[in-house]
């Protein structure tokens, strides 16, 4: 057959070993983490579903290789009661299926035990890194001297070999985003006056080091990644042109140089590129570097549309693309790209859900992918024993995922939709310019319905009688929210706009705007509006802006608020006039945020009257998302997969 994307399906050989494509999934950390850090069941299996996709290669994600890192991690240590075992069987689960299994080796560093969740013990550990110095929230950190260098260089190679037999077939050495080898390259860390620091070549030292110590450790055969940051992008750090004599002085000793960017603790934002950042924006770096090297180079960075892997590897800016996020989003894309089905693609939205669960909870979760985290219950959609006819309510996200499930489980589906489109809250977001994906969404899992047998009843409202005439087994009811307009005077006005019908009012909207609320939703649509060039005011009850976005999506979210917008917390509203809307601070005091154009975006409430209604139109009814409880987008596809699984 011809491949839609050739470039980007094309087998590619580094060294002896053979990768069937150049799509590779990058390394995410696991959640089953032993106490003793061990690779356990959950993990393994969370990796083995990206290889199971088509991934050419699967890294997981990371492995600290000595004493000295305090950091909570996959440790492979063959003292240790299944730490070897445990990797067996994470990387026999990865090459199963195709998917070459690679590890990544790391040391924190001066950042060791960032992350523990026990800040006691944190505070008590003294980490090691490139010199003395004070992390920024109060934990020592001390110079590694040669003795313990050396240590931890031989700890390196050991890992390796340790990685070789428990079956991995590749190596990641992460030098880059912070941890403890870019500590050394970077001059933001490292101000060492011995061997070590100083000059990039000293700097370069102790990389060239572990390289060459895995390197003995493994082998000629055995491939070796060098994983770096091309750019810190951070006052302090080095840039690209150091970056690029970096990739220079490594290359003999490496077979794959891994281009990222950033470090974790100052460019977060751009290490794992946030929705506020362009698709590839690290993409560059990679094409700069490969005009210096000869070795295979990687690229990576909010990657997921398949046009645009194409084009990176068709035009040479490099020879593999990684991607994370985007695979978990849908570890079946790369086997979409090579099977030419790359409208079936449910893209990654940026939302951060994954990594700010991992830090919440310890667990994995994703806003379109209610599979992820929970990998052992299985992936395989199996078919009902009896073949039931289900009814929708609602063509959300929760409802055509639900809708899409049941009819992958055989039964007879048929979705209500109100509207004359799908998508519920979703289709807001056709407006805003950085949530883009989010309005896609809802087509994509409307595409995946239909070719799942499920029949659309659009702009036909599913009332109690038409239900009941439909005599269905299973109801599922997802009728999302409504929008919370409180009754306060002029907030009807001709001047208001409610958030959610923005992207069909957007004409009406002036130079000058307040928006009303500054929760998520509202501070998206104010940044949007600011990026347009409108002046915007934001005004907020509580004290603090958008305490319902997640813990890696609110920072940056508050930096871009900062940038585009003048917002004011702590104010009531108590009128909207067609000059803005009349507010009382704290203390009682009138003031007057003046605007032409208000957007109310003041939150949702459940539409508790549908759900009423039908709660008793079938045997087995299930309410889910918004309908039952006003959440996430997260939740609501979540319960509605889980209530199809039910039936």
């Amino acid at each position: 057959m011809e491949r839609q994307y050739k470039h980007l399906s094309s087998p590619i050989t580094i060294g002896r070993k053979t990768f069937r494509n150049r799509m590779f999934s990058a390394p995410m950390g696991g959640t089953d983490i032993t106490n003793d850090g061990c690779i356990g069941p959950k993990s393994a299996a969370f990796y083995e579903l990206r290889a199971k996709g088509g991934a050419a290669a699967v890294t997981v994600s990371e492995c600290m290789v000595h004493k000295t890192d305090g950091s909570h991690a996959y440790r492979l240590d063959e003292s240790i009661l299944n730490s070897l075992a445990g990797a067996t069987y994470a990387a026999d689960a990865i090459r199963r299926h195709g998917a070459i299994p690679s590890l990544e080796l790391s040391h924190s560093g001066m950042f060791a035990g960032t992350y523990m969740t026990d800040k006691t013990k944190q505070h008590e550990l003294v980490q090691y890194g490139p010199c003395d110095t004070v992390r920024a929230d109060g934990v020592k950190v001390k110079a590694l001297d040669e003795a313990l260098i050396t240590e931890i260089v031989h700890a390196y190679g050991h890992v390796a070999s340790l990685a070789k037999r428990a079956g991995f077939e590749m190596v990641m050495i992460h030098g880059g985003h912070g941890w403890l080898i870019n500590q050394f390259l970077s001059p933001l860390f490292n101000h060492r006056e011995d061997e070590y620091g100083g000059s990039l070549e000293n700097r370069c030292r102790f990389a060239i080091r572990v390289l060459k110590s895995v390197r003995e450790a493994v082998g000629p055969d055995f491939l070796i990644e060098f994983r770096m940051s091309g750019s810190e992008f951070t006052e302090g750090g080095y840039g690209l042109e150091d970056g690029v004599e970096i990739a220079k002085m490594i290359e003999p000793y490496v077979d794959i140089i891994h281009v990222s960017a950033g470090t974790y603790q100052k460019t977060f934002g751009i290490t794992h590129p946030s929705m506020f950042e362009e698709h590839g924006r690290n993409v560059f770096l990679a094409a700069e570097i490969k005009k210096h090297v000869s070795k295979t180079v990687a690229t990576i960075g909010g990657l997921n549309d398949p046009e645009q892997l194409e084009e990176i590897i068709a035009s040479g800016k490099a020879d593999i693309v990684y991607m994370a996020r985007a695979l978990l989003a849908d570890p079946f894309l790369p086997r979409k790209v090579v099977e030419n089905r790359p409208e079936e693609i449910v893209k990654c939205l940026r939302c951060f859900t994954c990594m700010a669960e991992r830090a919440a909870t310890s667990t994995r979760r994703c806003t379109v992918n209610p599979l992820i985290g929970r990998e052992m219950e299985g992936d395989e959609i199996q078919k009902a024993p009896t073949k039931r006819k289900v009814v929708v309510v609602g063509g959300g996200p929760g409802g055509l995922y639900a809708a899409y499930t049941a009819a992958r489980r055989g039964h007879d589906v048929t979705l209500y939709e109100k509207e004359n489109e799908l998508g519920g809250i979703l289709k807001s977001e056709q407006a805003i310019s950085f949530k883009h994906e989010m309005y896609e969404l809802s087509g994509t899992y409307a595409l995946l319905a239909k070719r799942a047998g499920v029949t659309f009843k659009m702009n036909t409202e599913a009332t109690k009688e038409l239900i009941e005439k439909e005599n269905p087994y299973a109801v599922i009811i997802a009728t999302g929210s409504t929008p919370l307009v409180p009754p306060i005077p002029g907030l009807k006005g001709d001047n208001v706009i409610v958030v959610n019908n923005y992207y069909k009012e957007k004409d009406k909207v002036t130079d000058h705007v307040v928006v009303f609320g500054g929760g998520l939703a509202g501070c998206e649509c104010a940044i949007h509006l600011g990026m347009e060039g409108k002046h915007v005011e934001l005004v907020e009850m509580r004290d603090q802006l958008a305490p319902d976005a997640n813990v890696r999506h609110r920072p940056l979210l508050l930096a871009q608020v900062d940038k585009y917008v003048q917002a004011h917390t702590g104010l009531k509203g108590l009128e909207v006039t067609p000059n803005g809307i009349l507010c009382e601070d704290k203390d009682g005091n009138k003031v007057t945020i003046e605007g032409t154009t208000v957007i109310c975006a003041l939150g949702q409430r459940s539409t508790t009257k549908t759900v009423e209604e039908l709660q008793d139109t079938a045997p087995f009814v299930r309410v889910i998302g918004d309908a039952a409880k006003v959440s996430t987008i997260t939740n609501t596809v979540y319960w509605g997969y889980h209530a199809a699984l039910d039936i």
